[in-house]
């Protein structure tokens, strides 16, 4: 049985209220060795940080600003409760990002929150969880001059395209694949070998897009061993040697021990 670190599950989301801790044990059977829970707003991340109290040293958590909220950030607001939880223990700054793909927030002021979020990482030296989508020139963008700053990140559920991981990489951030790489319409496994093997994470963005057998339900952190052997015969490794290498890039990435 290959181990995995699941580097991004809302494992707070109301979708686990009924059966988050059989959900726990199930990705421990499964060969999880750590959950890294999102606080994608300040809500999320002080129930992100209640279960993460319930799990010590087994689920960390998150504390940012989805893009999606970034219409209602307040700069002042939201980076003194971002930063309060980095004291309290969050091992990363994100869920955090812009996606232009749905107006849910005006582009500027997504804008706005993702620079913030950069500044606070870089003040803090965690790393940084970034979502995008329909947004390659601007986070290529950010992205670069991040990682000129010293400011280490995260692609999450990265789909592509190419450019924009290459922008990534040469920032020397890692790329985190999810369940998507197992959908029928995924064709792109080149993607899947581009980044190097010390700059590879695996996730499941459960409650979200669960692998293929289990696609249309509701995913759980047990599933990345569906995407752990997906990504490992694409990179033409064995699963357990690639669940190796995520794990102890997770650790290093998050600044964790593994259980």
């Amino acid at each position: 049985m290959a181990s995995f670190v699941d580097s991004h599950v809302h494992l707070a989301d109301a979708a686990f209220d009924d059966d988050r801790d059989a959900v726990i044990e199930r990705a421990r059977l499964t060969g999880a060795r750590a959950l890294v829970c999102i606080g994608e707003s300040l809500a999320a991340a002080e129930r992100a940080q209640r279960v993460a109290a319930a799990y010590p040293g087994f689920v960390h958590f998150t504390a940012g600003v989805h893009p999606y909220d970034a219409a209602s950030f307040d700069a002042a607001r939201d980076v003194a409760g971002i930063r309060a939880a980095v004291t309290q223990g969050a091992v990363a700054v994100g869920e955090c990002g812009l996606d232009y793909s749905y107006e849910n927030s005006p582009r500027d002021r997504q804008r706005e929150a993702f620079e913030a979020q950069i500044e606070l990482a870089h003040e803090s030296g965690r790393p940084l969880i970034v979502h995008t989508r329909q947004a390659v020139e601007d986070t290529g963008a950010l992205v670069a001059e991040a990682g000129k700053r010293g400011v280490r990140g995260v692609m999450h559920c990265f789909t592509g395209p190419r450019e924009l991981a290459t922008i990534a990489l040469d920032a020397g951030w890692h790329i985190s694949f999810s369940g998507v790489v197992t959908f029928k319409k995924w064709t792109d496994d080149a993607l899947v070998r581009l980044p190097p093997a010390d700059r590879i994470l695996v996730e499941s963005d459960s409650p979200y897009l669960a692998p293929v057998p289990h696609r249309g339900g509701r995913n759980e952190p047990a599933w990345v061993s569906l995407t752990l052997a997906k990504v490992a015969a694409a990179r033409g490794v064995p699963a357990d040697e690639l669940g190796r290498i995520t794990c102890d890039n997770a650790a290093r990435f998050f600044g964790i021990s593994l259980a």
